[in-house]
């Protein structure tokens, strides 16, 4: 009889936590939510913390906060040094993180993003990764009303002389096998650009001579992504900002094109700063902490 008594509560209870078909919302488990801002709060930290320092980070009690890390320190989700009594990210919260970044895909994380900034901006939008040849397009998105732009996918940009080139320029460490060629590559370009005969556009924003390549990066930097307005194609502007992986690593250039009379080419102009915000969340999506 009592257990019958106990089977039938034990039904009771899954279909009580069971959600109703069409029900917009799943009930969760409270405590696993709230439990949850310890873990949090020690990812947003360099270093191990105290116990009244972590419990006043997620928001909780002293007391409730060690609750909630014993039963982590059991599931390797915390661990406690014996000698400071500090506590820090466990070995179990290590491979649950490296098991994320296997599985992310930053360029089809950024096509996902592609359509609602399409919209924000009205202006064509592109993503470039860096390929054997150079910054490489390898994704594409015309605004209705966009000025056409005679770029490819597989087309490899310009280093000086486009918004993506600077943007990988600028930001991909010249170091490494891949980062070890933007330097003679810049060198290069520079020799061609002062073979060309004169286009009549505004040169000011083309460099010519080491020193102006040097402070076309460093404006680059400081404004944290790269910008052409005339450069590459006359009466054409556009912007390239960065995604960063967890490692710091330069992913893949985020990109808006558009004609000079619609685009604002501005710095803090609406354009270039949704392509910043929408870049900094798929930075931070993929594990980037700007140092």
């Amino acid at each position: 009889m009592n257990h019958t008594r106990s089977s039938h509560a034990n039904e009771s209870d899954v279909t009580a936590d069971a959600p109703d078909e069409g029900e917009p919302q799943r009930a969760g488990i409270q405590s696993v939510e709230v439990g949850f801002e310890l873990l949090k709060a020690l990812s947003e930290v360099p270093g191990a913390l105290m116990l009244r320092d972590l419990a006043a980070a997620a928001g909780m009690s002293a007391a409730k906060a060690h609750r909630y890390l014993v039963s982590f320190q059991r599931m390797g989700l915390i661990v406690q040094d014996p000698l400071s009594n500090r506590y820090d990210l466990g070995p179990a919260a290590l491979r649950l993180g490296l098991a994320t970044l296997s599985r992310i895909d930053a360029v089809k994380m950024a096509r996902e993003r592609i359509p609602a900034l399409l919209q924000e901006t009205g202006h064509t939008l592109a993503i470039a990764v860096w390929g054997n040849q150079g910054p490489t397009m390898v994704h594409w998105a015309e605004a209705p009303q966009a000025v056409p732009v005679t770029l490819r996918l597989g087309d490899v940009m310009p280093l000086l002389t486009s918004a993506t080139g600077r943007c990988f320029a600028a930001f991909m460490p010249h170091e490494g096998q891949d980062g070890q060629r933007i330097p003679p590559m810049i060198r290069e370009e520079l020799a061609r650009l002062n073979r060309l005969p004169s286009t009549g556009l505004p040169m000011e924003d083309v460099p010519l001579t080491p020193a102006q390549v040097d402070a076309m990066l460093e404006d680059t930097r400081r404004h944290g992504m790269g910008r052409v307005v005339h450069s590459m194609v006359a009466g054409v502007g556009g912007f390239c900002a960065p995604v960063f992986d967890a490692q710091g690593r330069l992913t893949l250039g985020l990109v808006v094109l558009g004609s000079l009379a619609s685009l604002d080419t501005r710095w803090e102009g609406q354009p270039a700063q949704a392509l910043r915000r929408c870049a900094d969340q798929i930075s931070a999506d993929i594990g980037h902490r700007p140092g």
